[in-house]
C-alpha cells in the first residue's frame, strides 16, 4: 500500500521490499560478506601473519622427521595428529592428546614443526584469519549467542533481498548483458544487476546454507520437541557419533597403563604405499594411537575432500609396531539427513575445495561484495533528485552517506591495519592478539568519523586511495619484517604466502581503481555545475528515466 492509500502491484511492493530489506542491515551484510568472502582462505591469511613459520619449507623427508620430533615431543601422549604441509600452509601442525586428558579442544596440545628440520617453530601471539572467519558469524565483544543472533537475522533480511530483488526485476537476466557506464543511477543499477546476477546462484545457496548452519538457534523448536530439549544429543547424532560418547574415536582412545614399549615402524614405507594409492592429492596427515605401545596403530589421510557431504578422502590404517596393512573400521553410514546436513554445511564453509574452487568461491564471494556494496550506493544516487528538488540534503541521506563510506573503505583500511598490527607490534608484547583486533577497530572508527568531517566526494576519495596504497605495501612490509618476500614464496611454492601478497595486490588495485574513477568523474562533474547536486554526476533525462524503471 502506497503512502496515499492506494495499493500497489507485486513488482512495486517487492522493490520497496528489496530496498529497505537491503538498506536497513546492509551495512551489517557487507561486512559479513566482506569477512566471509576472506574466510574461504583463513588459512593463507593464518600462515601470512605467523612470519616465524615461513622459513619452514617441506621436503621428502617431512613426514619423518615430524614423527621424529613428535617421539620427543610426546612419546607418552595418548594420540598424535600431524597435518603436513600443503597448498594451505607452510610448517607442519601437530598436536597431541595426554592419556586422561579433557575432552575437546581443552585437552589438546599443539606445537608447529620446521618442515625442512623438524625443529619447534615458536609464532607469534595471533588470532590470525581466525578473527576474521569468527567475526563473519559471531561479531566481536559481544556474548557469542547475541553476535549469532544479530547474524542470523540479516542473513534472513540477506535472503528476502535476494528473492525480492529477482521478482522485482522482471529484465534480470536480460539486463545482466547490458551496462551503460556513465550514466550515472542507471550505470549504478546495472552494476548492481549485473553482479546479482552474475554469481546468484552463490548468493542464494550461501545466504540459505548459512541459515540451515545457525538453524539449531534460530529454529529450536523442532530439536527440542524430538529430543526433549536435549541438543548435545542431536549434535552427536548429526555428526554421527552415539550420543553421550565419543563413539570411534572414545573407542580408539587411550593408552593401556601397563604396556610394554614397542618402537614404531618407518613411516616412509607407508608413506610410499599412500603415495601409490593417492597419487594426485598424496597423505595430508597422520594419525598415530597409543604411539610407543604394541597396539599402536598409524593412519594415513588422504589430502582434500571426495565427497562435499563428508568432507574427507579416504584413510590407509596399519600396525603402528610392524607396519603391516589393517582393516580400517567400516564407517556408519550416513543418513540422508546427516548427508544433507554435511552437504549443506560442506558447501556454506568451502571444506572440500581443492584450490581451482576454492578460487572460484572467493571470487563468486567478492561478486557478492560488490553486489552489495553497489546497492547501498544506489540507495544514495537514486536519491539525488530528492535532494536538488529540496536543495539540501536531509539528514537521513546524509548519515546513510557517512555510513556507506565507514563500512566499506573504512572496512577495508581497517582489514589492512590489521595486517600492518600485526608486522609492527612488538612480538613479545603482552596480549598482542587482543591488541591486533583493536587496532582493526579503532581504525574502522577513525573512518567512520572521517567520513562524518569530510565531504561526501572527498571522503570517498581519500579512504579509497588509503586502502588502496595500504594493501599495496603489505608484500613490502611482508618482506620487510621476516616474511618470505613474495618472488621467493613463488619459487619455493609456498602459495599460501604467495597467494595472500597477490592478492592483496589485486586489492590494491581494484581500491585504486575505483578512486580514479571517482577522481575522474569528480573532474567532468566540476565542469558541469549544473547536473552535479551532491557531488555527484547524474544527467538528469537519464536519471529521471531510470527512476521510473526501478
Amino acid at each position: 500500500m502506497r503512502p496515499d492509500g492506494k495499493p500497489e502491484g507485486l513488482r512495486q511492493s517487492m522493490s520497496w521490499l528489496h530496498t529497505w530489506c537491503g538498506l536497513l542491515l546492509g551495512w551489517l551484510l557487507y561486512a559479513v560478506f566482506f569477512t566471509g568472502t576472506l574466510s574461504f582462505f583463513v588459512d593463507e591469511i593464518t600462515d601470512w601473519m605467523r612470519p616465524e613459520l615461513h622459513r619452514s619449507v617441506p621436503g621428502p623427508q617431512t613426514a619423518e622427521l615430524a614423527v621424529a620430533a613428535m617421539q620427543k615431543i610426546a612419546p607418552d601422549a595418548a594420540t598424535w595428529t600431524i597435518n603436513l604441509p600443503g597448498e594451505r600452509q607452510t610448517a607442519v601442525e601437530a598436536s597431541w592428546r595426554a592419556p586422561g586428558a579433557a575432552a575437546g579442544r581443552a585437552g589438546t596440545q599443539r606445537v608447529q614443526l620446521d618442515a625442512g628440520t623438524g625443529e619447534v617453530l615458536t609464532p607469534r601471539e595471533t588470532r590470525g584469519g581466525n578473527f576474521l572467519y569468527r567475526f563473519h558469524f559471531e561479531l566481536y565483544a559481544m556474548p557469542r549467542i547475541w553476535g549469532r543472533w544479530i547474524v542470523g537475522i540479516a542473513t534472513m533480511f540477506m535472503f528476502v533481498a535476494i528473492i525480492s530483488g529477482v521478482i522485482t526485476h522482471k529484465k534480470i537476466f536480460a539486463e545482466f548483458f547490458t551496462f551503460r557506464p556513465r550514466k550515472g543511477q542507471r550505470s549504478w543499477l546495472d552494476a548492481h544487476n549485473a553482479t546479482a546476477v552474475l554469481a546468484l546462484p552463490f548468493h542464494i545457496v550461501i545466504t540459505f546454507s548459512g541459515l540451515l548452519l545457525l538453524m539449531s538457534m534460530l529454529m529450536p523448536w523442532g530439536i527440542d520437541a524430538v529430543y526433549n530439549g536435549d541438543a548435545q544429543k542431536y549434535f552427536a547424532e548429526s555428526r554421527g557419533r552415539a550420543a553421550g560418547g565419543g563413539g570411534e574415536r572414545e573407542a580408539r582412545g587411550g593408552r593401556p597403563q601397563a604396556a610394554e614399549p614397542a618402537p614404531l615402524t618407518a613411516i616412509a614405507p607407508l608413506m610410499q604405499a599412500a603415495q601409490a594409492r593417492w597419487p594426485e592429492r598424496g597423505v595430508g596427515s597422520i594419525v598415530v594411537q597409543r604411539p610407543g605401545t604394541p597396539g599402536s596403530t598409524i593412519e594415513l589421510r588422504e589430502q582434500g575432500a571426495h565427497s562435499v557431504a563428508r568432507g574427507a578422502g579416504e584413510k590407509l590404517l596399519f600396525d603402528g609396531a610392524t607396519g603391516a596393512p589393517r582393516t580400517p573400521p567400516e564407517a556408519r553410514a550416513p543418513s540422508a539427513a546427516q548427508m544433507v546436513s554435511g552437504t549443506v554445511m560442506g558447501i556454506h564453509l568451502g571444506r572440500f575445495a581443492d584450490p581451482a574452487v576454492r578460487w572460484l568461491l572467493f571470487l563468486s564471494g567478492v561478486v557478492g561484495t560488490v553486489m552489495a556494496g553497489s546497492g547501498l550506493v544506489l540507495w544514495v544516487v537514486k536519491r539525488l533528485p530528492e535532494r536538488r528538488k529540496l536543495g539540501r540534503t536531509p539528514r537521513g541521506h546524509r548519515s546513510v552517506e557517512v555510513l556507506n563510506i565507514g563500512a566499506i573503505s573504512g572496512l577495508s583500511i581497517a582489514t589492512a591495519t590489521y595486517f600492518f598490527a600485526n608486522r609492527l607490534l612488538p612480538v613479545a608484547i603482552a596480549q598482542r592478539a587482543d591488541l591486533e583486533i583493536r587496532c582493526f577497530f579503532v581504525a574502522w572508527g577513525l573512518c567512520l568519523l572521517h567520513a562524518l568531517l569530510r565531504p561526501h566526494r572527498r571522503a570517498w576519495l581519500e579512504q579509497l586511495w588509503l586502502a588502496a596504497l595500504a594493501f599495496a605495501a603489505l608484500p613490502l612490509l611482508n618482506a620487510a619484517t621476516g616474511g618470505t618476500p613474495l618472488p621467493a614464496a613463488m619459487l619455493h611454492g609456498q602459495w599460501s604466502v604467495a597467494g595472500f601478497d597477490l592478492v592483496a595486490l589485486a586489492f590494491a588495485a581494484l581500491h585504486g581503481f575505483a578512486a580514479w574513477k571517482l577522481g575522474k568523474s569528480a573532474a567532468l562533474a566540476a565542469t558541469r555545475p549544473a547536473a552535479s547536486g551532491a557531488g555527484l554526476r547524474v544527467p538528469r533525462p537519464v536519471a529521471q528515466s531510470a527512476e521510473k524503471q526501478a
